[in-house]
């Protein structure tokens, strides 16, 4: 197969990326055959730079927007077959590869340069549209490269349910941010719902809130529930992906999924740290998702339900 132009170096950049900043996913990269893991390692390291540019801007870069364009402009002439560097010499293979059409990467970045002004949301709803400009963006570009059932009608579900794992994790990141957001001046938690539970906007973004009031509690009570059905929603999507890429998506929405219930071993305190998972644990999520991936490949799939631990989606971690 054409290599499109490309060239072992290109493919080393992007996978170097993708382990300096994603240790999780690589790992659970290796479940994936190798033509994927190299097609994901190049998504992840166009997502990544875009996602540096905002993070420069919020730390005192001036040339964010800028930075942005020019990361648009250098997307489109790769889609015309002009790619400029490494990175979008991959991107095109990828791209031509895997058949992913141009619309969610676009979406992608016009998301992302929203977030370079401040933002309040007053509603869910419109912290569901950024997720998915920002997440679910992804998630549908992973699902062209992990695979998908070629009926339109099945396709349409799992990219449904690719979308709403995607608006999942960028919630469970929200929730876990909580405390560095507000410190760069920015709270994502809907303002309607703030409200409901007596909290201020203002109280967020000063910290001045302690994970031991009852009203940040029960505000994050109802948050990590939130975020629980939604990976339960997305849930079957991962059973329509192609079998050699199941484990891998298995595990990384398991470990993010886990990440709530560290939330909860930390007292709901996102404010002043970032919960995470330690390594016993991403070892058994680990474990679990291919001990899964081998008990479905056998035709054994109704035994996967009954054991608890074999459940990540729905458990606290």
């Amino acid at each position: 197969m054409s290599r499109m132009g490309s060239s072992v170096s290109d493919e080393a950049i992007c996978a170097r990326i993708t382990r300096h900043h994603a240790r999780t996913f690589t790992a659970a990269s290796r479940f994936l055959p190798a033509e994927k893991r190299r097609a994901a390692f190049a998504v992840y390291a166009f997502c990544r730079v875009a996602d540096d540019y905002v993070d420069e801007a919020h730390n005192g870069g001036v040339d964010a927007e800028q930075n942005l364009d020019r990361h648009r402009d250098a997307f489109h002439a790769a889609w015309q077959g002009n790619p400029d560097g490494p990175l979008f010499r991959e991107l095109l293979w990828c791209i031509r590869r895997f058949e992913i059409p141009a619309a969610p990467f676009d979406a992608l970045i016009e998301m992302l340069r929203q977030d370079l002004a401040p933002v309040e949301y007053q509603s869910w709803l419109e912290v569901e549209r950024y997720c998915g400009g920002v997440a679910s963006t992804v998630g549908e570009i992973c699902a062209f490269v992990f695979g998908m059932p070629t009926a339109p009608v099945a396709r349409q579900e799992a990219l449904r349910c690719a979308r709403t794992l995607g608006v999942a994790l960028q919630l469970t990141n929200i929730l876990r941010d909580v405390g560095e957001d507000a410190g760069r001046g920015r709270c994502y938690l809907p303002h309607d719902e703030l409200a409901a539970f007596g909290i201020a906007r203002d109280e967020i973004l000063g910290r001045t809130i302690a994970a031991t009031d009852l009203r940040w509690q029960a505000l994050m009570q109802f948050q990590i529930a939130r975020s629980r059905e939604l990976y339960a929603l997305a849930e079957p999507g991962l059973r329509m992906l192609d079998r050699d890429a199941q484990c891998c998506a298995t595990i990384c929405a398991s470990g993010y999924a886990g990440i709530l219930g560290a939330i909860e071993r930390r007292g709901y305190d996102s404010l002043r740290g970032r919960a995470h998972l330690g390594m016993a644990r991403k070892a058994a999520v680990m474990f679990n998702a291919w001990r899964r991936s081998r008990i479905e490949a056998t035709g054994q799939s109704g035994a996967v339900h009954r054991s608890a631990g074999d459940q990540p989606l729905r458990t606290g971690g």
